[in-house]
């Protein structure tokens, strides 16, 4: 990689920690979720940190965390929420190693690839509080890329829009039922 471009991207060891509390349902017996991470921290899986009573507190996984130039925006929506986040990604063990039937994904400070991760609706997405340490880590990557692009109202175009339709429909697919077909694109019986 060329100097120019290594300032593009950092990537940081993280540690994510999961805590097992008991389920206040039969059916969910009990409840995981991420609450704090570990910057630099050491490969683990699943290592027990803190045993109080049922709530056990586990080294869940290290995953490498990376910022990218293209993401600042992302970055600094999660550093201005109420209480500076960045967010621990879980997803289905498909090896059925894990006590929990998850793995740690990944760990990422964009706000947006975080809610990329929800829409899926099939992983564990939480939010967890940033030490200061590696808030001031981000912040110091942002401003070496953020740029604020002022906002310009725009004209609308001269386009007019009160014209008539034709009709609906793809005028590609061609359906002798299709109600919607632009009655321009019929076949028009020929005479001879």
């Amino acid at each position: 990689m060329s100097s120019r471009t290594e300032q593009w991207r950092r990537e940081l060891q993280v540690g994510a920690v999961v805590r097992r509390s008991p389920g206040v349902t039969r059916w969910e017996r009990e409840i995981w979720t991420p609450v704090a991470i570990i910057p630099g921290a050491p490969q683990a899986f699943w290592k027990e940190l803190v045993h109080e009573g049922e709530v056990i507190d586990y080294h869940a996984g290290t995953v490498t965390m990376e910022l990218y130039r293209a993401d600042v925006e992302g970055y600094l929506v999660s550093l201005n929420m109420e209480v500076p986040s960045v967010w621990v990604i879980m997803d289905k063990d498909a090896t059925s190693q894990s006590p929990s039937g998850w793995v740690v994904s990944s760990v990422t400070a964009s706000a947006h690839e975080a809610l990329d991760s929800l829409d899926s609706g099939e992983s564990i997405v939480e939010a967890v509080p940033v030490p200061e340490s590696l808030a001031a880590w981000i912040k110091e990557f942002i401003d070496m890329h953020y740029i604020e692009e002022p906002f310009k109202k725009r004209r609308r175009d001269e386009i007019r829009v009160d014209g008539v339709e034709d009709a609906k429909g793809d005028p590609r697919i061609r359906q002798e039922s299709d109600v919607y077909r632009a009655p321009a694109n019929m076949k028009k019986p020929r005479f001879q």
